[in-house]
């Protein structure tokens, strides 16, 4: 049963991270932060950070663990990257507006 539910949690986070390369992509081709929520960001950003906090202490209580958990920690690594790197663009874009 514990299988099934990392099998279903890593699809939510896998499935949830397709998003972020149009929204980077997005952010590069318009060169703005129009339609862009920084506390979105943020929000999403530090839920990533308390799922991998989550699965580090899953992992320090021991045990064995299937593969689906690491591919999990790994999409949730994955995502954080992506949404930090929006973050990124965010701030470099917003920052170009301000001297306009």
């Amino acid at each position: 049963m514990e299988t099934l539910a990392l099998v279903l949690e890593t699809a939510m986070i896998a499935l949830f991270g397709f998003s972020w390369p149009n929204n980077i992509m997005t952010t590069l081709k318009n060169k703005s932060t129009k339609g862009k929520s920084l506390l979105f960001l943020l929000l999403i950003d530090t839920g990533y950070v308390a799922g991998i906090a989550s699965k580090f202490i899953t992992l320090a209580a021991g045990g064995d663990k299937p593969w689906i958990f690491y591919f999990g920690l790994a999409v949730y690594i994955l995502n954080f990257v992506m949404v930090t790197t929006d973050l990124i663009l965010y701030f470099y874009f917003k920052a170009k507006e301000l001297k306009k």
